[in-house]
């Protein structure tokens, strides 16, 4: 407690100030002592994260594509010779290039029709092995799943098989884009995007 009139210090008990006299009614309480404020007293910020999940460059989706492309060229030669044996191919190319009697109409819409169904089959396998693994548990490819990536939505969940499918059917407006430059952009883009990704609002992450 100090005194009001010479603000000297005295105790609670005291009726009257030992300094000047004054009677304790004059008395007012001692101001608190303000501390400076504690920069430990709040909790760190913390940035959100994906489970401890990084982008991924395009150097390592880039691997990944190489691999995938191996692995794709396998399962077409495995698909596509019992598909040509089975539909009699073989056998219409070969009368084709030995000058059986066979018109040239005809022979061009079989080679038409070859090259057409080859084409399809090719795409088929494709979408389906994109966008049934991508969906999956493992949320990748084989060549991603090598190198530990993994595809999810923009908020770091997995994507169904009907995001997955428009992710895949997206990279052909990502491989009209000139010189790769649709590619490239997965190098430069804040959240390493291509342009599929962006169209179908997909990320490829990096497991840490």
């Amino acid at each position: 407690m100090y005194c009001s009139k010479c603000g000297s210090e005295i105790s609670s008990t005291t009726a009257f100030c030992s300094t000047c006299g004054q009677a304790i009614s004059g008395l007012v309480p001692a101001a608190p002592f303000l501390s400076p404020v504690d920069p430990n007293q709040y909790a760190p910020v913390v940035q959100a994260t994906y489970g401890g999940v990084a982008y991924a460059g395009f150097w390592l989706r880039f691997v990944a594509y190489i691999i995938d492309a191996v692995v794709a060229v396998v399962a077409f030669v495995i698909l596509l010779i019992p598909l040509f044996i089975l539909t009699g191919a073989g056998a219409v190319l070969s009368k084709i290039g030995s000058d059986e009697d066979i018109s040239d109409n005809v022979g061009a819409f079989l080679g038409i029709g070859f090259i057409l169904g080859f084409v399809g089959v090719i795409l088929v396998v494709s979408w389906l092995y994109y966008a049934l693994s991508e969906s999956s548990s493992w949320q990748a490819t084989l060549g991603k799943k090598m190198l530990n990536l993994k595809v999810t939505d923009l908020t770091g969940q997995p994507i169904s098989f009907g995001r997955a499918s428009g992710r895949f059917f997206a990279r052909i407006i990502t491989k009209l884009i000139p010189l790769g430059i649709g590619y490239m952009l997965a190098g430069f883009t804040e959240k390493k995007q291509a342009i599929h990704d962006m169209i179908a609002s997909c990320l490829v992450l990096r497991n840490s």
